[in-house]
């Protein structure tokens, strides 16, 4: 039997392996001897792994049947040697051992994926990202929360279709990649989600007994959406909440055969050279997760199957996605499933960064440094308009440092009622939305958010196909406000990696506020650097004439100003900042919006 069980080990990787690149994941799989009731919350498999400075413990997960499995990668060049264990003890996960050579990516080979330069870790600085191999990184995300789902259908061919019905994940992948994004949002699963005809929200006739299925009730009916893929949903019926076995699953029982097709999917998205940011659930679930299942010690087992299984993609990673405080327990109730996931498994072993998408921001809602030191980088989100751009700054001043992302924001077409006026949404694919997304783009970042951005259209985060939706998502795909995203792209990194030591203060600028709290237009806002011999600005639309402060005395700074609509750069000639270190800013070029570049002369 010894001899069968060593065969399932090579099938998977040679234990005379062939060199494997760094950061490029490998997968160890394991076949129990023994036969267990529930694999999935009885067994624990992981494998000691030492390499050139590093010696860890790293976990793996179920993959149904007797198959375990261990994801590994090499962090440097050098020889590699594993050793496996189990708890229980099991002859068949516990006792193989392995080795093999890593080497580096040339140059050529990692210009041509970012995902080999290696995972994302934060700056020196703390306030923005970097790869291992020490490239700047600017995360340029879309939010396809149910890409996981059938709804984004997979195809193993790369057939390419048009954007249309018939567009598949991939074409998707390829059209993004296409416009500078470089990453995703991405849910890792739903309890439910079943056309049944249920209503999105069941009342069970007590508040602590509401199952909120999805937000996203089918267009002109209560139900909730289909959000299976080829292999099911997630977790396996019937579940345990009494009168509602058919509508929340029983979570102790999950489905490794709908996390397979989802491993397709991130795989490739690796594979284009996409970091996604991947959350293991939504907030709704929590209410009846902690009433009818152990809290913490059940969500911290589903936290460790998906950071384990997910732990050697070139990813982010979140233990809740926590869009809005209602339907949801409290913020900061989450933080001991997260630390006793850690206290059985340790973070991340190859350093995968952790955050969680928030309203109106992770420091708020689950605080910083001893508060929840599992958090490795911070998120502003779902509260959306430019009086919350601010919450970056907050971020930015918080210590430890860490970066800031800007998760959810105003989404293309949000909010948007027929015939209904207001200062804070717009028709989709309008010029006016296209500028309301325009704002929170450069805001944001100017704001402190030099981690990235995540933009968001409706159409998409519902992942809306159904014959009355309105827009269909392949629709919303061609929306110019994301072929917009190269323009913003070109302006980050207009001083190369400079943007990293930017510092927030909306008071560099003046004036840099009105009375709008709930909207976009007439707002500024500035960062510069601790030299002060980079200043970078935006002005809304119908922003007044403004003044920079706190430039260096008598100094000269060249001008010039940037159209965000078209990515063009116009000089504004040479200024010079009077002994109080003010700069009179010429008119902008015309009242829509407009970026700005202050550079000290040479």
């Amino acid at each position: 039997m010894r001899t069968v069980l060593i065969a399932a080990v090579v099938v998977s990787w040679p234990l005379a392996a062939a060199p494997v690149h760094v950061w490029e994941k490998r997968e160890i799989s394991l076949k129990a001897e023994k036969t267990y009731k529930n694999p999935y919350t009885e067994v624990d498999v992981w494998v000691d792994l030492e390499g050139p400075g590093f010696h860890k413990r790293v976990y793996g997960f179920w993959d149904g049947g007797a198959v375990f499995r261990v994801r590994v990668l090499a962090t440097a060049p050098g020889a590699w040697r594993w050793t496996s264990g189990s708890n229980p003890r099991d002859s068949g996960l516990g006792g193989k051992s392995g080795s093999f050579p890593a080497v580096a990516w040339s140059e050529e080979e990692k210009a041509a994926n970012i995902c080999r330069r290696g995972f994302v870790r934060a700056t020196p600085n703390g306030h923005a990202f970097e790869h291992a191999d020490g490239t700047p990184c600017f995360l340029l995300g879309d939010t396809w929360w149910a890409a996981g789902t059938f709804r984004f259908r997979w195809t193993d061919d790369d057939a390419s279709h048009s954007i249309g019905p018939e567009a598949t994940f991939k074409d998707y992948v390829r059209f993004r990649k296409s416009q500078s994004f470089n990453s995703l949002a991405i849910l890792a699963a739903f309890p439910s989600w079943a056309n049944d005809g249920q209503p999105a929200t069941l009342s069970m006739n007590d508040p602590q007994k509401t199952i909120v299925r999805s937000a996203w009730a089918q267009p002109g009916t209560a139900s909730a959406k289909d959000m299976h893929n080829e292999g099911g949903r997630p977790f396996f019926f019937p579940g345990r909440v009494p009168g509602f076995e058919d509508v929340f699953p029983d979570v102790e029982r999950i489905n490794p055969a709908y996390f397979q097709h989802l491993d397709k999917k991130l795989d490739y998205l690796n594979a284009q050279g996409f970091i996604p940011f991947l959350e293991v659930a939504r907030r709704d679930v929590s209410t009846v997760w902690k009433k009818y299942y152990p809290w913490p010690d059940s969500y911290a087992r589903y936290i460790q199957y998906v950071f384990s299984r997910y732990q050697a993609n070139n990813m982010l990673l979140s233990p809740i996605h926590f869009d809005t405080p209602s339907q949801s327990i409290p913020a900061r109730e989450y933080s001991p499933a997260v630390n006793l996931a850690y206290a059985r498994t340790g973070p991340p072993p190859f350093g995968t960064l952790v955050s969680t998408n928030s309203n109106p921001s992770s420091l708020v809602n689950f605080g910083s440094g001893e508060d929840a030191r599992w958090l490795t980088f911070h998120q502003t989100g779902n509260q959306r308009e430019h009086e919350f751009y601010w919450h970056h700054t907050e971020v930015f001043w918080a210590k430890p440092a860490l970066p800031s992302v800007t998760g959810e924001p105003y989404y293309a077409g949000i909010w948007y009622k027929p015939g209904v006026e207001n200062t804070y949404s717009a028709p989709g694919n309008s010029e006016k939305d296209n500028f309301f997304c325009r704002s929170v783009m450069y805001g944001n970042f100017l704001s402190g958010g030099l981690g990235g951005h995540i933009y968001g259209a409706d159409g998409i985060w519902q992942a809306s196909i159904e014959p009355q939706a309105e827009p269909k998502m392949w629709e919303a795909f061609l929306w110019k406000s994301a072929a917009e995203i190269p323009q913003f792209r070109a302006f980050v990194f207009s001083e190369g990696r400079r943007y990293q030591d930017l510092i927030p203060a909306a008071d560099y600028i003046l004036p840099n506020s009105n009375s709008l709290l709930r909207g976009y237009e007439g707002w500024a806002f500035c960062s510069r650097t601790q030299e002060k011999d980079l200043f970078l600005a935006y002005l809304e639309k119908d922003c007044p004439r403004v003044t920079v402060r706190s430039a260096l005395p008598n100094a000269a700074y060249v001008a010039r100003w940037f159209n965000p609509r078209s990515g063009e750069w116009t000089g504004a000639g040479t200024l010079r900042a009077n002994v109080a270190g003010r700069i009179q800013i010429p008119p902008a070029p015309s009242a829509e919006d407009w970026a700005l570049s202050l550079k000290l002369a040479p």
